[in-house]
């Protein structure tokens, strides 16, 4: 069996010399600690994601290390993060962003250093991923340690996607267990234990439970920064809150589309997922309930977006189809409103009719918190 073995010399001052002479140290000249390491010998070289797991002082890092060299990422102070991924073209940039669950446009704009934890840690990820050579081992250490578990959660899931779509090959040293069922690695070595385990092929994620609220229009207060077209909301959107596990994760505004001749038709105006939870597919399936729901009630539901991710998800979805704008830039308009004069995704919901209408479309418009609750189970 390999071993790691680390020593250090230890300088003789009085704090030294009072450490060693009141508990007993053998040692006085050096510090030597040895990892047992025979990860190498079991470790099949074909395989997209491993984890080495175990508690702090367990050697994590220190197996880690034996794979590679672990690299650091310098971001810019000024530039836009965007910016700092020059070595793609724009548009590929973009979509390694929201592959890897950080797909808010206005994150993409600010400097790094203005992001939160979660947004840091994952445009680290994002850099490291798209950097690495073909065939590089990308290796990660304390994965997670530093956001909220249920980010590490969303951010794991969208990270394992990525990484077994794309055939690389990446190694996350972690303490945290949870991550596990969610990475779902090919691999998992616990330095305590000197063993591998490897996980049954068939297992599934864990399934997510989201929570739909009618709300008030002051709740649009806590996502309009992230909307990538405007931090307006019209009035007369029927506005719904998102939760998963009483954290708000998405909010989804719907208004009446009568310009298609028929007035019971509606639109999507808003749909914004929090950067923290981004990545899960939470959008798409918020987009595809509500959908069903007014559908139920003979509303056709129709949307247009300019969000890449977003665009893409529907034009692989059966309960959506392209209209005659799809990819098409808009005609000039004589009404005095502001037209974006660039390709956007417009689509129609042709899905089920959702028999689930409990409650749904009488909810009161009171807080969040007071109101009865429609559950989405995903996945």
């Amino acid at each position: 069996m390999n071993k790691i073995i680390h020593k250090s010399s230890i300088n003789d001052d009085a704090y030294t010399r009072y450490v060693i002479e009141n508990y007993d140290i053998q040692n006085s000249k050096e510090t030597i600690t040895t990892i047992e390491n025979n990860i190498h010998n079991i470790v099949n070289s074909d395989f997209n994601i491993g984890v080495v797991y175990g508690g702090s002082g367990s050697g994590k890092t220190s197996i880690l290390k034996s794979f590679g060299t672990i690299k650091n990422v310098h971001f810019s102070d000024t530039d836009s993060l965007i910016s700092n991924f020059d070595f793609l073209q724009p548009a590929e940039a973009t979509r390694l962003l929201s592959a890897i669950g950080l797909s808010s446009v206005p994150t993409w704009l600010r400097p790094y250093h203005t992001l939160s934890n979660g947004e840091q840690y994952r445009a680290r990820l994002a850099y490291l991923i798209g950097k690495a050579q073909d065939n590089e081992t990308i290796l990660i250490d304390e994965y997670t340690s530093v956001v909220d578990r249920d980010v590490a959660k969303s951010m794991s899931y969208a990270i394992g996607k990525y990484i077994k779509r794309h055939n690389k090959k990446i190694i996350f040293a972690s303490c945290h267990y949870d991550i596990i069922e969610w990475l779902l690695p090919d691999w998992v070595y616990s330095p305590a234990k000197g063993r591998l385990e490897k996980l049954d092929p068939r297992q599934c994620r864990p399934k997510i439970k989201l929570q739909i609220f009618r709300c008030r229009y002051e709740t649009w207060n806590l996502f309009k920064q992230h909307h990538y077209l405007s931090s307006d909301l019209n009035t007369s959107c029927q506005s719904y809150l998102i939760t998963w596990n009483d954290k708000a994760v998405a909010f989804a505004g719907i208004l009446p589309f009568p310009g298609v001749g028929d007035p019971k038709t509606r639109r999507v105006s808003r749909l914004v997922v929090l950067p923290d939870f981004q990545g899960l597919g939470i959008g798409k399936k918020i987009l595809n309930y509500l959908s069903s729901i007014y559908w139920k009630e003979d509303h056709q539901m129709f949307i247009r977006t300019m969000q890449p991710a977003l665009g893409i998800a529907l034009s692989k979805d059966d309960e959506w189809i392209a209209t005659a704008g799809n990819l098409r830039k808009p005609s000039n308009d004589t009404s005095g409103r502001k037209i974006i004069m660039r390709e956007s995704y417009s689509y129609k919901y042709i899905g089920h009719k959702s028999e689930d209408v409990s409650d749904f479309i009488m909810f009161n418009a009171d807080a969040y918190k007071d109101v009865a609750q429609n559950q989405i189970s995903m996945f």
